[in-house]
């Protein structure tokens, strides 16, 4: 299987589908898009994903796939690997983590990096009820992380993958990870599983 992946690097959701391609040793080019200059919006990658949105994949013969979950989910399971669990509460529960991820956590995490780190905004200026969402998202990860390594438990899954994108870079939005000892530990453990060197901004424990 080859492909190209359609990202930019500055986006958690696009480097999510980049980590789990690398770490299931899939062959592909990655076409930097970077969505601050536009180059979503462009008339060829329109013809690639009408939504405007990346990241995107191209395979060979063809087919696109969009959605970082979507994407990460059908890689695991094209490969056969335990990435995505075979057995089905154990899916359920990653699946579980997947669509929570993209409507309680990185509406808030990923919004709040993007318009304080990108978009230069001072905390004044920002919604404060993204603040009090991105806190309460990391509040729960950290209960369901308590003597856990991973988030479904001893396993490392595509919901690890999901969640450590935006959850490593949180402290860009202004979250302090450091009040939350053990998301801190695992973000160390899934970085290990990934061989990606520390995100700057915060301490491994």
């Amino acid at each position: 299987m080859h492909f190209k992946i359609f990202g930019d690097v500055k986006s958690g959701n696009c480097l999510k589908v980049k980590w789990t391609a690398d770490y299931l040793g899939l062959t592909y080019d990655w076409i930097e898009t970077d969505v601050m200059k536009k180059a979503n919006r462009t008339q060829a990658f329109l013809k690639i994903n009408p939504a405007a949105q990346v990241p995107a994949v191209q395979f060979d013969d063809g087919r696109v796939l969009s959605q970082s979950n979507a994407l990460i989910t059908y890689f695991a399971e094209s490969q056969g690997s335990n990435l995505m669990p075979a057995e089905a509460w154990a899916r359920a529960k990653v699946n579980q983590w997947l669509f929570w991820e993209q409507y309680s956590h990185e509406p808030a995490i990923a919004v709040r990096r993007f318009k304080r780190a990108y978009l230069g905004l001072a905390d004044a200026d920002l919604d404060p009820s993204l603040l009090d969402k991105g806190l309460a998202a990391l509040g729960q990860m950290e209960d369901a992380l308590i003597g856990e390594d991973f988030l479904t438990g001893n396993d490392f899954t595509v919901a690890d993958i999901a969640l450590v994108a935006y959850t490593r870079m949180a402290g860009d939005g202004g979250y302090d990870l450091q009040s939350f000892p053990a998301i801190v530990q695992w973000i160390g453990r899934v970085e290990h599983e990934l061989g990606l060197s520390p995100y700057p901004g915060y301490k491994h424990l």
